[in-house]
């Protein structure tokens, strides 16, 4: 049976489509929480509804993105192999490796950015002056060393974003996949999920008012971070078309049929020029604000859905 998803090359399937949007998310919210610092300083506290929800969502999302990879490998065994035995050679073995340190960092952000509060609830809870102390000590020592984290975690979060490109461009048999511009493209589309989580989440709440500054900042940029990715859009399959053999039958496979279709309506329309378009609009309500956050975010999971069955419907 052959079918938009369901055919004799296919590898991997939707799930790592869902994977591959929430590691973008997270990617995407964390840089841009850290660029607030150097852009909008005055408003780089725990208290920002930007960097707030970026210490809630984006290690939740990588933890649901880790156990739908987990749960979706033949052997899920496999992978608890990976995280203690390390192969340089294997992207998927420096992909968990990068997991792991990302994670590391970004729970030594979170205990800087509520610092206070997190000593405050040990005092007060579990009453224990000797593990108040020590507490004490060790928050200490990572306030002192908080720029190098801040700064560790930008350079890790963009590695993470562009890590989503390079796992399926290790698909050396499918022309689509194996592309060198994937990496930059899923990064630059990471940010864009990542903005639309955060224009979700400050429509939604109700303290965001206090983050004026910086989701002017983030609106700034939403604009920009789009045209680079439709920039990267058209690299993509020029370089595909322009490479002759199974690159070019792989291109027009991809642009044409079902997946076409989702491609120039769902990605380029409704993902893309929509938003895009509704970003002109100044002081858009909220109502709108939530309906054109949510179609970006849908158009990033389009644009995953797409490379992932597309890429893999022609072998070179």
């Amino acid at each position: 049976m052959h079918s938009a998803f369901q055919f004799d090359t296919l590898v991997w399937d939707w799930p790592i489509a869902i994977y591959l949007l929430l590691v973008g998310i997270s990617a995407g919210m964390v840089s841009l929480s850290i660029l607030i610092k150097y852009y909008v300083p005055a408003e780089y506290h725990g208290g920002n509804i930007v960097v707030k929800s970026t210490a809630i969502i984006a290690p939740l999302s990588v933890i649901i993105g880790l156990v739908i990879l987990i749960f979706h490998l033949t052997r899920p065994m496999t992978f608890w192999y990976l995280m203690v035995f390390y192969n340089p050679m294997s992207i998927m073995s420096l992909g968990v490796m990068l997991f792991q340190v990302y994670f590391v960092v970004i729970l030594l952000w979170i205990v800087n950015l509520y610092r206070e509060g997190l000593l405050n609830l040990i005092e007060t809870r579990l009453r224990r002056p000797a593990l108040t102390s020590l507490m004490r000590s060790i928050t200490a020592i990572i306030a002192k060393k908080s720029a190098l984290i801040e700064n560790v975690l930008l350079v890790l979060a963009i590695l993470l974003g562009c890590y989503t490109g390079f796992l399926l461009s290790a698909l050396k048999s499918f022309p689509l996949l194996n592309n060198p511009v994937l990496p930059v493209l899923f990064l630059a589309s990471g940010t864009t999920s990542g903005i639309a989580v955060i224009m979700l989440v400050s429509a939604i709440s109700r303290h965001a008012s206090g983050s004026s500054a910086t989701l002017r900042f983030i609106h700034r940029i939403e604009n920009p971070v789009v045209y680079a990715e439709l920039f990267l859009l058209f690299a993509f399959f020029i370089g595909l078309l322009l490479g002759g053999g199974q690159k070019t039958v792989a291109a027009y496979t991809a642009l044409s049929g079902f997946w076409g279709g989702v491609f120039w309506i769902g990605i380029i329309g409704v993902g893309i020029a929509m938003p895009l378009t509704a970003g002109f609009i100044r002081n858009p309500g909220k109502g709108r604000l939530i309906i054109m956050a949510a179609l970006s975010l849908f158009g990033v999971f389009l644009l995953r859905l797409f490379v992932l069955y597309a890429g893999q419907m022609t072998v070179a």
